[in-house]
């Protein structure tokens, strides 16, 4: 039998350089938080300087190397400037910034497409291409897609949903061509996460009596075979378990952190 390391190891982050977007709030922050405690090197990246900042100082407790950047990832010109910022190409990229909009079918516009793919899936796509281009050596590459891609349940996010299949394509695809020289691409695929974002759009529809809003929520949590709404924090396990040696043989893959949404 092979000599196994122990658990201690391979689930530590420890001299590993982790650039995360989105990670002024949310599943973003959650992720870091994780990624500190597992000893990771930290580049943060959001256009909320302020939120940054908060999470910055809540991370010093663990004595490690942690970089914010304001960043509008909307932008390809924006992208290349924070790589060139980077003292180094990180080891894990998570690419977690995205755009949660609602808007019927119907009335969605030109601006208001483009406004969506240039973060959801041109920004991803843009980020990946930076991390495989200038790291060369292999890494882990970790996309936040959405249970939304695989079945879509809310009424209001075709160009969210298809955004974020989008992700997903591009996740196996590049898992595909780049697994020989040493990329993991995984797919984290959340569904009734209840941050921050998602608590104000709950409290905001029963302010304004939006009872189809209101039916649809009651109707995901019914669905849940947990029977509740998951955390920030259980998403960040999961990637935990992607960007280390926990998952060294998993790459393509779509992970469901949903409460078993998806299996209902």
């Amino acid at each position: 039998m092979e000599e196994l390391k122990p658990i201690n190891e391979i689930i530590s982050l420890k001299n590993k350089r982790a650039l995360i977007t989105g990670a002024a709030a949310g599943i973003g922050a959650a992720i870091a938080y994780r990624f500190a405690e597992a000893g990771a090197i930290l580049e943060l990246v959001d256009i909320d300087m302020r939120g940054l900042n908060a999470l910055k100082r809540k991370l010093s407790k663990f004595n490690i190397e942690v970089n914010v950047y304001k960043v509008d990832l909307s932008k390809r010109e924006n992208i290349i400037s924070l790589w060139n910022d980077l003292e180094q190409p990180p080891d894990i990229l998570v690419n977690n910034a995205g755009i949660y909009l609602f808007k019927e079918f119907t009335e969605v516009d030109e601006d208001f497409l483009d406004k969506i793919f240039d973060v959801n899936v041109k920004s991803v796509f843009w980020m990946c291409q930076e991390m495989i281009k200038r790291r060369k050596r292999g890494g882990v590459i970790i996309n936040v897609a959405s249970i939304e891609a695989v079945l879509p349940f809310a009424t209001g996010l075709v160009h969210y949903d298809i955004s974020k299949m989008g992700v997903i394509a591009l996740t196996r695809a590049l898992a595909r061509e780049y697994g020989k020289i040493g990329f993991r691409v995984n797919a984290l695929i959340p569904g009734g996460i209840e941050t921050k974002g998602v608590k104000k759009l709950k409290k905001e529809a029963a302010m304004k009596l939006n009872m189809d809003m209101i039916k649809t929520a009651m109707n995901f949590k019914n669905r849940l075979p947990l029977g509740r709404f998951g955390s920030p924090d259980e998403v960040a396990r999961m990637a935990l378990v992607l960007a280390s040696d926990m998952s060294s043989y998993m790459t393509g893959a779509m992970v469901a952190v949903d409460g078993g949404f998806l299996s209902a």
